[in-house]
Parts: C-alpha cells; sequence; structure tokens
C-alpha cells in the first residue's frame, strides 16, 4: 500500500506493508464458541490455544482441528476453525459478539471461576532473575512480522537456560499467547511446568489466566501488570515480572525475592 509520510523535510510518498487483520470463528466440537479477529496464520493452533486457556476442553484430549466443519473452507475463506474432543468436551456457551485484538475477558466475576477450576501451580526451582530481565533481548530479529509492519503483538516460550521454544506474533496479544500455547498442546508439551511464557504487551488478567491454565510457572511483560493480574499471579503461584528493560524489572509475584533467586 503507498502511503504518505510527513516529516519535517517535507511529504513522500513511498510503499508500506500493513498488517492483516481478519475475523475467526472458532468451533468446538460443531458448536460455536468465540469469534476473534486475529493476524491470519497459525489458526489451528490459535484455535486449541484458545479452548484450552477459556477451560473448554475440560481435561479432554484434542482428536483433531480442521477448516469449517460444516462445508468448504474455501467458502468460509479459511475463518472458522472446528477444534475436535469426539463430543466428550462439555457444551461450551458461546461468547456474545466478537472478541476484539485487544482483549478477551472484563470484569471481575471470572477469578473466582478461574480459582474454582485450576490448582495453584506447583512449585518449581525458580529461574534466575538475571534471565528475566534479558528475556525481550532473546528475541531481536526474531519477530519478522513486527519488524515489517509495526503492528503486531509476540509471544515466546523459554527455559531456564534461556533458551526460546515457541515464537508467534498476531495483532492481539491474547491471539499471541494462544497460538504459542496451542502449539503446545498439538506437540504435546503441556503442562509448561518449569517454563515462562514472554508477552509483548501489558500483563492483564488474562494474560495470567492462559499462562495459570498452559501450566507456565513464570510470565515476563515488557509493559506493566493490572491490579487484578498481580493478585490473581499470587493465588496461582506464579512469578510475575513486569516492565522488564535491560538490567532491571519489577517483580510483582511473589511479593518477596525467593533467595535461590535473587
Amino acid at each position: 500500500m503507498l502511503v504518505t509520510e510527513v516529516t519535517a523535510n517535507g511529504a513522500a510518498r513511498h510503499p508500506d506493508e500493513l498488517v492483516e487483520e481478519e475475523p475467526m470463528s472458532i468451533q468446538l466440537d460443531g458448536t460455536l464458541v468465540s469469534t476473534t479477529m486475529r493476524t491470519p496464520g497459525h489458526d489451528f493452533e490459535l484455535a486449541v490455544g484458545f479452548c484450552l486457556t477459556e477451560g473448554l476442553l475440560a481435561g479432554f484430549a484434542v482428536t483433531g482441528v480442521r477448516y469449517c466443519a460444516t462445508g468448504s473452507a474455501v467458502n468460509t475463506e479459511f475463518n472458522v476453525v472446528t477444534v475436535d474432543t469426539g463430543g466428550r468436551a462439555p457444551t461450551a456457551t458461546p461468547r456474545l459478539g466478537t472478541t476484539s485484538s485487544s482483549c478477551g475477558w472484563c470484569g471481575s466475576d471470572q477469578i473466582d471461576e478461574l480459582c474454582s477450576r485450576l490448582d495453584p501451580l506447583p512449585p518449581s526451582p525458580p529461574m534466575a532473575l538475571s534471565l528475566l530481565g534479558k528475556v525481550p533481548e532473546l528475541l531481536h530479529g526474531r519477530q519478522p512480522l513486527f519488524e515489517r509492519t509495526g503492528a503486531v503483538h509476540a509471544a515466546a516460550s523459554f527455559d531456564r537456560d534461556g533458551t526460546l521454544g515457541v515464537i508467534r506474533e498476531d495483532v492481539g496479544r491474547h491471539n499471541a499467547v494462544d497460538k504459542v500455547i496451542g502449539a503446545m498442546v498439538l506437540s504435546g508439551e503441556l503442562p509448561a511446568s518449569g517454563l515462562g511464557l514472554f508477552v509483548s504487551g501489558r500483563a492483564s488478567l488474562e494474560m495470567v489466566q492462559k499462562a495459570w491454565a498452559a501450566g507456565f510457572s513464570t510470565l515476563v511483560s515488557v509493559s506493566a501488570p493490572t491490579a487484578l493480574a498481580v493478585d490473581t499471579a499470587r493465588r496461582a503461584n506464579l512469578v510475575l515480572a513486569g516492565f522488564v528493560r535491560p538490567g532491571r524489572f519489577n517483580l510483582y509475584s511473589p511479593e518477596r525475592l525467593v533467595a535461590s533467586a535473587s
């Protein structure tokens, strides 16, 4: 697309690449459960990750994922994905309306429901604090869509040695996380015990929910958490670091440093 760039030296026309954003409907065993705005790509992972982090799978295994179970994928422009459990997962209640690319949850009523269906994370050896401050640097050069458009978020899994696992990008923060988690579901890598999850946006309640549901022990964000996110992370026994910059970050959960991590 041609755009006009305006600078102190005047205006000039030049080509610019824009990120794509399209709606995608997610079905679980043929029942519509959500429609989200996402960046096309890794759609099966997104659908599976969403179903897991929302608790829709209820512990049942995914037996298949496909585009549009009721017709042609071409006719639906590859914007309908069905996750199958063979009918074993409980019938889900569809979300009303379309989930935006910025958030999926709102309100505090869901915290009690979340804590009732997820057990606190088991203790695991803490990651070195020096590693947590370096995680954003590990992704330098590993976010090609952001480098071309500047308009997407990134999420990534990492281990205590600083080795990156799954890296995904999307116009929505929660979509990027669901794509990472969905990829790990499909490759049999969950629960993510002892692993960390990086997010490029703020650490909202929803990010904590998804990290907790997948079994990550640590959540690292380049931006701030919300008060509800901190409260939930502490209840989950999830390590939460925010405002991560080279050489510094804020540790919100646990409330105090663990001696072995400091």
